[in-house]
């Protein structure tokens, strides 16, 4: 019973990871960060065993691994994209740009596969990084947040975009500019989010 109950709890700090407070403002521009990882357009078998044999070739193809570790978490095959994805994140240094893009791929192949959880793991790692207050990381987090079912701290994060760009961030019918290459169904969420923070605006600090 006390084995159990000890287990309970490391699952339970694990999958109620800890999530930074929201600075105030995220004007950082972070393009070379959010740049979907794409060495053999297309999808398919044809795709995968070209971007199979460029790993084959070099082991140290990150770009190539990353959008192999895509494809294979799009077609259910975690362990194998969870593989490919950290075997990409091991041969590059942690402080590179290079590390950057692939944890960002890592979050959104995750999330799209249906864990939001470890998706938030892998951009609560950035959120410490340079730029300091990346300008993707509000809507971003809020939309995990939210599916997550930890709904006040969606709406503090966006809070964080909304007081960086009131404008923009204030009007879902912005969201398929702002976002374009998020779902239809990611864009309503976070459209369900706004409607939290319209309903009752956290103040700041």
């Amino acid at each position: 019973m006390a084995f159990g109950l000890a287990v309970c709890m490391v699952y339970g700090s694990v999958w109620a990871q800890a999530v930074p407070k929201p600075k105030e403002f995220y004007f950082d521009e972070d393009r070379s960060t959010t740049r979907h990882m794409v060495v053999v357009p297309g999808e398919g078998d044809a795709a995968v065993d070209k971007l199979a044999a460029l790993v084959q070739r070099d082991p140290r193809a990150v770009d190539a691994r990353v959008q192999l570790g895509t494809l294979a978490l799009e077609g259910g095959r975690r362990e194998l994209g969870d593989q490919l994805y950290k075997a990409a994140l091991a041969a590059v240094p942690t402080s590179s740009q290079q590390y950057r893009q692939a944890t960002w791929n890592y979050g959104w192949a995750l999330l799209r596969a249906g864990d939001p959880e470890q998706a938030l793991h892998q951009w609560i790692t950035l959120s410490g990084g340079r730029p300091a207050t990346p300008n993707w990381l509000p809507p971003t987090l809020a939309l995990t947040l939210w599916k997550l079912d930890r709904k006040d701290e969606a709406v503090a994060w966006f809070a964080a975009a909304v007081r960086t760009w009131p404008d923009k961030w204030g009007d879902a019918g912005n969201f398929a500019t702002l976002l374009p290459d998020w779902r239809d169904d990611e864009r309503a969420a976070l459209a369900a989010v706004l409607a939290a923070w319209q309903a009752n605006p956290p103040a700041w600090p």
